[in-house]
């Protein structure tokens, strides 16, 4: 917003310059207007003919030099002429277009700050999807190591199970025998059951884990998309900024050669004055 108010605030001192420059040229062709009106009335051509025998022969040849000097400067100030009516006619469509790659640019700024923004909240999507996937890796590694653990006291108790089997027998008490193995037959079932809820735990945790990885994979997608929408954004940002900077060279050559020839016929109707 400050740009653009800055950049109006140039454009309208500039406008200023050019139509004072534009009343000047005004002023210079009517001075030329009323010269080339009066040049051949009769007073004016006896002043011409008694000037030379009032003046010295230098004198005459100055004024012959200025007079060249303005045949000469006619073509050009034609030229300057025209070239200035073409440069009015298309001020305005350059102040327009300069003013819509303004607002162009207004808008890829503000695209380009939803973006950002939209990447930022993205990012931080991925990273909080990182970190819930690093807790769910971890709480499968701990209990990938619970499982290992049952495994073996299961084996353990398998291993406590046939000795008091082989035990059971070799005393000969069937009933304390078949309490015994009911026990350790209920321990060993209570055991693998714990085992199976932990095999269930596990997988569930590992399908959690898949699904988060995918939507890891596409936040990751998203954000190569958005940086790439980002990089055309700045290109079509710096497009319209080089037309505009062209757009000023040339009409500040163009206002340059303007004054250059401005300069020239001043001075020369000066000299003719004198």
């Amino acid at each position: 917003m400050t740009q653009a108010l800055c950049r109006g605030y140039v454009m309208r001192k500039e406008l200023v310059k050019m139509m004072e420059r534009r009343e000047s040229i005004y002023s210079i062709q009517y001075n030329i207007r009323s010269f080339m009106n009066v040049k051949n009335w009769p007073w004016l051509k006896l002043y011409f003919k008694i000037k030379p025998l009032l003046k010295s022969a230098e004198t005459e040849k100055e004024l012959q030099q200025m007079k060249d000097n303005y045949d000469k400067m006619q073509p050009d100030l034609a030229t300057a002429h025209k070239k200035k009516e073409l440069e009015e006619k298309m001020f305005p469509k350059e102040v327009e277009n300069l003013s819509d790659a303004e607002e162009r640019c207004e808008g890829l700024i503000k695209s380009k700050i939803q973006l950002e923004a939209k990447l930022k909240e993205t990012s931080e999507r991925l990273e909080d999807e990182e970190e819930i996937n690093a807790e769910l890796t971890a709480k499968k590694r701990k209990l990938e190591d619970e499982c290992s653990e049952l495994k073996k006291d299961i084996d353990d108790l398998e291993l406590t199970l046939a000795k008091w089997r082989e035990h059971a027998i070799k005393q000969e008490e069937m009933a304390s025998q078949d309490e015994s193995n009911a026990k350790l037959t209920k321990e060993k079932k209570a055991l693998q059951e714990a085992h199976q809820q932990t095999l269930d735990d596990l997988q569930a945790e590992e399908d959690k884990v898949n699904t988060l990885t995918k939507a890891k994979t596409k936040l990751e997608q998203q954000v190569d998309d958005l940086e790439g929408s980002l990089e055309q954004e700045k290109k079509l940002r710096m497009d319209p900024e080089r037309a505009k900077r062209k757009l000023e060279g040339d009409l500040k050559l163009a206002q340059e050669s303007i004054m250059d020839l401005e300069n020239d016929k001043q001075q020369s109707d000066e000299k003719i004055k004198k």
